[in-house]
């Protein structure tokens, strides 16, 4: 079952990527082009972290798509763009420093997040960080790595 699961994730991952010119863009710009994350992007203009995930990184982003804020409760998003502060603790859970390919993780590994708190990493029955699934991975750009995932993760309060 995990072998199978991997396979459709590294299967996604490969239908993404060709779908970027990976080897020049760096996250930031890799993102936009996808054109599925920007909530995303917005937030981190908002957050001022876009010339940090521009920078030469390496990153590991965990990149909830427009999908994935769309379902969080209403007024959830515009309430965050206006509390930058809180914003930027959100969107820095979703980075770990460094470049994790999906063939570096394992089951309850556990990652510390640019955010200073850690996220649990699950392999068995489908990639999952906290509760999110990982939909596409390994989406490679200059400065580091993209896993698409189906929800936005919390760091506990």
């Amino acid at each position: 079952m995990l072998r199978r699961t991997f396979i459709a994730v590294t299967a996604a991952a490969t239908v993404a990527t060709s779908a970027f010119a990976v080897s020049e863009m760096d996250i930031v710009d890799t993102a936009v082009d996808a054109g599925t994350f920007t909530t995303l992007v917005a937030a981190a203009e908002a957050a001022g972290l876009v010339e940090t995930l521009k920078g030469e990184g390496p990153f590991t982003v965990f990149a909830p798509t427009d999908e994935a804020f769309a379902a969080l409760p209403e007024g959830t998003v515009e309430g965050l763009l206006e509390d930058p502060e809180a914003l930027a603790a959100i969107l820095t859970y979703h980075v770990v420093p460094g470049k994790v390919m999906s063939t570096d993780l394992s089951n309850e590994m556990t990652a510390t997040t640019v955010n200073g708190a850690d996220v649990t990493i699950m392999t068995e029955g489908g990639v999952m960080v906290n509760d999110a699934n990982v939909v596409a991975a390994d989406i490679e750009a200059s400065n580091g790595v993209i896993h698409v995932i189906d929800s936005v993760i919390l760091p506990a309060s």
